[in-house]
């Protein structure tokens, strides 16, 4: 299974009220990364080289950075705050 990780970043855009939320989508995108049957019900989208979002059941947008055997999650927010995000790297 490939490894996980949550940068500081990620982890202070996480309110209280949506952490179970992201939790399981955090758990889907381990399971399912890797394996291109699963990745359309994840709701994946690259974004650059090894830079990926996924979104939540809410419309909240994860971005994470993908390498071999290591997913790590950089940011979490809103269309805007991604776009924001994108332009700041």
């Amino acid at each position: 299974m490939i490894s996980l990780e949550t940068t500081k970043r990620f982890r202070k855009r996480i309110p209280e009220g949506r952490r179970a939320e992201v939790a399981a989508v955090l758990r889907r995108v381990q399971e399912g990364f890797g394996r291109p049957h699963v990745h359309s019900g994840l709701g994946l989208r690259k974004l650059g080289p090894n830079l990926f979002e996924c979104r939540t059941e809410r419309g909240w947008r994860l971005v994470f950075i993908a390498a071999k055997g290591l997913l790590t999650f950089d940011f979490a927010g809103n269309h805007d705050g991604v776009q924001f995000y994108l332009r700041g790297r």
